[in-house]
């Protein structure tokens, strides 16, 4: 299944999304509306008739209703080594606040606090049931509700400065996510991620190099943690990462997912 989250005249909903070949109506269709996920306490079930619309044309919101964003650092040995860093022995966590989400085209601020603000694209777990101590030997499948795209947007400077990454990774608009969610993706045999700024690629990577893939993850975070339904778990950053500047345009495109965009400004 492939959906978003969309904005309505009758309020946010959710959307399965559909290609249709052929032109002119090619392309990536919202078909038809869905029910709401448990998490999400913002959306009203809408019985009315729906027309199918073009997602192009679609004002799309992030996708998920986190509890948390549990994000991976270091999880890509080119990455840490550009910053200077030693690979983790195991997987490094730090958390988002979940009012960082930011939706796809709308535009990231740079705070006036901050120097230097740095894209990170990454591929994104988003979590479907309720996971608690997932067991080494247990498929952690059924806890996936799918996939999406995240920029781990960060205030470089002030990770360094503040000794941890609280307010360096939780500026309002530092968690760009979409445009959709979809669980027709094999991270383990290969998922390209690749950041653009201004059309010109910085990065370039594949989940094949994830240091600590994604069942070990999610296995580790459950240990510490209780994941809940909508949960978003970034799972790390290829090498490349740079900063941004006001008029600057970042996209992040994740192979079978789409293309997240987000334009630059100041705050």
């Amino acid at each position: 299944m492939r959906y978003c989250r969309f904005m309505t005249e009758f309020g946010p909903q959710y959307g399965a999304v559909e290609y249709r070949p052929g032109n002119p109506s090619g392309g990536w269709w919202i078909e038809r509306l869905l029910p709401p996920f448990d998490e999400d306490k913002c959306v009203a079930p809408y019985e009315g008739k729906f027309s199918p619309l073009p997602l192009d044309q679609a004002q799309l919101l992030p996708p998920v209703v986190p509890s948390k964003i549990v994000c991976i650092g270091r999880n890509y040995g080119a990455h840490a080594a550009e910053l200077g860093n030693d690979v983790p022995k195991e997987p490094l966590l730090f958390l988002k606040a979940p009012s960082s989400l930011l939706a796809p085209g709308a535009t990231i601020l740079l705070p006036t606090q901050s120097q230097r603000v740095d894209f990170e694209g990454e591929l994104a777990v988003v979590i479907g049931k309720r996971a608690s101590k997932i067991g080494p030997a247990e498929d952690v499948r059924p806890y996936i509700r799918g996939y999406t795209i995240v920029n781990d947007v960060t205030a470089r400077d002030l990770q360094k400065s503040d000794g941890q990454w609280s307010r360096a990774k939780g500026f309002d608009t530092f968690c760009p996510t979409g445009p959709v969610v979809t669980d027709d993706l094999d991270p383990v045999a290969g998922i390209a991620v690749v950041t653009r700024l201004n059309g010109e690629i910085h990065q370039e990577g594949t989940t094949r190099d994830l240091i600590f893939p994604i069942d070990t993850l999610l296995r580790h975070i459950s240990a510490a943690m209780t994941l809940m339904p909508g949960d978003l778990i970034p799972t790390g950053t290829p090498s490349g990462v740079g900063p941004m500047h006001a008029g600057d345009v970042v996209e992040v495109t994740v192979e079978g997912i789409g293309s997240l965009r987000n334009p630059v400004a100041q705050g």
